[in-house]
């Protein structure tokens, strides 16, 4: 193995720790309640389809990608 695959690893510890401080910091409890977000609850079932906060991520996640990528 390469050493710039030990490097890519470790960049990718350190950006999960980052993301999960801010998760456990309540940074990101907007995350599964914005509007388009679908919640049913009926008596014995509930069903959950986070569809605008999964757009949201996803843009966030292809902004981020793009900007790794022109950097290396």
């Amino acid at each position: 193995m390469p050493a710039s695959f030990g490097n890519w690893l470790i960049g990718l510890g350190i950006v999960l720790l980052v993301i999960g401080l801010v998760a456990k910091t309540g940074a990101l409890s907007w995350l599964g309640h914005l509007p388009g977000d679908i919640h049913v609850k009926r008596d014995n079932a509930q069903f959950f389809l986070p569809v605008t906060s999964m757009i949201v991520v996803s843009v966030m996640l292809s902004v981020l990608i793009n900007l790794v990528r022109r950097w290396f």
